[in-house]
């Protein structure tokens, strides 16, 4: 069957609880590695290069453009974001099902570049409790929180372009819901061509 891992990139409202969700998954199973984005921005405290991100300077990362090197980026507050296609293409290759936390734009560039790529939507059951989670974490002000609501009633008009929504209600859940959408994927035949074949050969052969 199809050992080659799959790129499955990750969207979701901010208080949705993409980052919970994905720590839970790579702590559960071994067949999982978090994409790592390229940045021009400086290391903060306590992070390390390769880890949380690779550090590159502005002329490496204009590099990297030209040379086709990124599956995508962009350019947030004065510092660039891209996502290093060797990486990806790298853990693929082992085996891993690579997960990409990305935002909705960046999400539909990715299958530009990769159409086999799943793309999930993670959402809350509904919009109040995305309201009472982003209020619950106590770290922003009332002016930021509705920021953050009326960018959610935005993104929620690309929500079509997915292939899985996924509801975060409960989080063991939500995490093995996610894990059993990436297993079905990997058994569709469309996937498995090179099996199908094999199989085909050995069947006339017998």
């Amino acid at each position: 069957m199809n050992e080659h891992g799959m790129l499955v990139v990750v969207s979701g409202f901010s208080g949705a609880g993409k980052g919970t969700i994905m720590k839970e998954l790579l702590k559960r199973y071994d067949n999982y590695a978090l994409s790592i984005s390229a940045t021009t921005r400086k290391p903060r405290e306590g992070e390390a290069d390769g880890r949380e991100y690779f550090f590159v300077t502005e002329e490496r990362f204009q590099s990297m453009i030209e040379k086709d090197e990124l599956i995508e980026y962009a350019q947030y507050v004065n510092h660039y974001y891209g996502t290093p296609k060797e990486y990806v293409l790298n853990q693929m290759k082992t085996g891993k099902d690579v997960i990409l936390e990305i935002e909705i734009q960046g999400a539909l560039k990715v299958k530009k570049c990769f159409p086999e790529a799943i793309l999930v939507f993670v959402m809350p059951p509904n919009g109040s409790e995305l309201k009472r989670r982003l209020i619950g974490r106590g770290t922003e002000s009332m002016d930021v929180i509705n920021a953050r609501l009326r960018r959610a009633a935005e993104e929620a008009e690309g929500m079509e372009a997915y292939d899985y929504i996924l509801i975060n209600d409960e989080i063991d859940t939500c995490v093995e819901e996610m894990h059993r959408m990436i297993s079905v994927q990997h058994n569709r035949a469309s996937n498995n061509m090179a099996f199908l074949s094999q199989i085909r050969e050995e069947l006339k052969n017998i």
